[in-house]
């Protein structure tokens, strides 16, 4: 089947296609690291030939999609190493891993019992589950206890909620999510923890213990308006600026004002959020508007909104908004509608922390987020973190 076909066979039947899609997908995968491994594409005559080809066998993958059915390349005179079955498997894992358990234990909604079909719960024991979570759980404890060895000028923080059982009811957990840009421009996923809420000792927490990990200094940190994180970044951070995320700040700004108004005072925001000096005057005619309580959210959060100019122009536009982090909460969001609810507060840690790992991953193998951050240092700002 060549890619026309499985395109159109993914536009036919979702489901069988995206299974068709993703197999072709891995094993295109794995036979580029065969290349790499061998030194040379198949048939060609190269100089830094390492290995010859020995054929395929055959291994198996399950997935949200059903189990799929790869060809693992065999090389001749060295052992063949792949990271599809360890990268990809870890999240599914968790997820499985997930429906499993809230279907053993007798929450499952009915997007699990459609999926339950699939994976063959009705032959899996609960030992099983047990021994695939203590697999996932040392690997996320690793992840997220691991060293702090870069310098990280700016953090961002933001906080999903997520349903979980609490015995026989259900309750909304906050997961805490703190990531970091490292002064090569590399950008890197730096904590979690679930909470049951976010306020100032929970974020506090986690600050420290970003520190006892090797934290060093931190220039700015941006999140929404929450009060306690602002404390605790007061708290934790002498000398660290605190960025008012501006989308966020936009939008607590329309939470007081009536919707017919919003596409005129959405303009007139971006407008002074472009020029400081503008600011001023928006305060005053949104209260000549009679939007006294968004006016009064502007002069709240008028200087904090502003602290990003404080740093090199090149970084403006990625250090004025805690979209850095959408994309994780986009993607942590997509895997909760497959579970529904969380049966406990392990397994929402179990696969939100497999799927940062795997964010974290390709963010460390790419292209950097920022270029020139070694001109931001402790040096630079003084913002040097005083331990408690």
């Amino acid at each position: 089947m060549n890619t026309k076909d499985l395109v159109a066979n993914y536009l036919t039947d979702n489901e069988e296609g995206m299974k068709n899609l993703l197999t072709w997908f891995l094993n295109e995968v794995m036979q580029k690291e065969a290349d790499e491994l061998a030194g040379a594409v198949r048939y060609e005559r190269s100089g830094s030939r390492r290995t010859y080809r020995n054929g395929t066998r055959s291994r198996s993958l399950k997935s949200r999609y059903g189990s799929l059915s790869l060809d693992k390349p065999l090389l001749r005179d060295i052992p063949f190493k792949t990271q599809v079955f360890e990268r990809y498997s870890r999240v599914e894992k968790a997820l499985e891993n997930a429906i499993i358990e809230s279907y053993l234990q007798g929450v499952s909604t009915r997007k699990i019992q459609n999926v339950i079909a699939t994976l063959g719960v009705e032959k899996i024991s609960a030992s099983y589950v047990s021994s695939i979570a203590k697999d996932l759980d040392a690997k996320v404890i690793e992840f997220l206890s691991r060293p702090v060895e870069s310098h990280i000028p700016y953090i961002f923080v933001d906080a999903s909620y997520f349903k979980v059982r609490d015995g026989i009811k259900y309750t909304n957990k906050a997961l805490l999510v703190i990531a970091g840009i490292r002064n090569d421009g590399i950008r890197e996923i730096l904590g979690a923890r679930i909470a049951d809420c976010e306020d100032e000792l929970t974020w506090e927490d986690l600050f420290s213990d970003l520190k006892d990990r090797g934290l060093r200094s931190v220039d700015l940190v941006i999140s929404d308006g929450h009060k306690g994180i602002q404390n605790a970044v007061q708290r934790s951070f002498h000398g660290c600026s605190w960025q008012m995320c501006q989308v966020h700040f936009i939008r607590a700004i329309l939470k007081k004002i009536p919707r017919k108004d919003h596409k005129s005072v959405v303009a007139i925001l971006k407008d002074s959020l472009n020029d400081p000096r503008r600011l001023q005057e928006c305060i005053l005619e949104l209260e000549s508007r009679g939007f006294s309580r968004a006016a009064d959210t502007i002069e709240r959060f008028q200087y904090d909104v502003m602290n990003y100019r404080s740093f090199p122009i090149d970084h403006w536009k990625r250090i004025r908004t805690t979209n850095l982090l959408e994309r994780v909460n986009k993607e942590l969001k997509r895997r909760y509608r497959s579970v529904g609810a969380f049966p406990n507060d392990s397994s929402l840690l179990r696969i939100a922390g497999s799927i940062l790992m795997d964010i974290n991953e390709e963010w460390i193998t790419s292209r950097r987020y920022l270029s020139d951050v070694g001109e931001i240092s402790s040096a630079d700002t003084g913002s040097e973190i005083t331990a408690y």
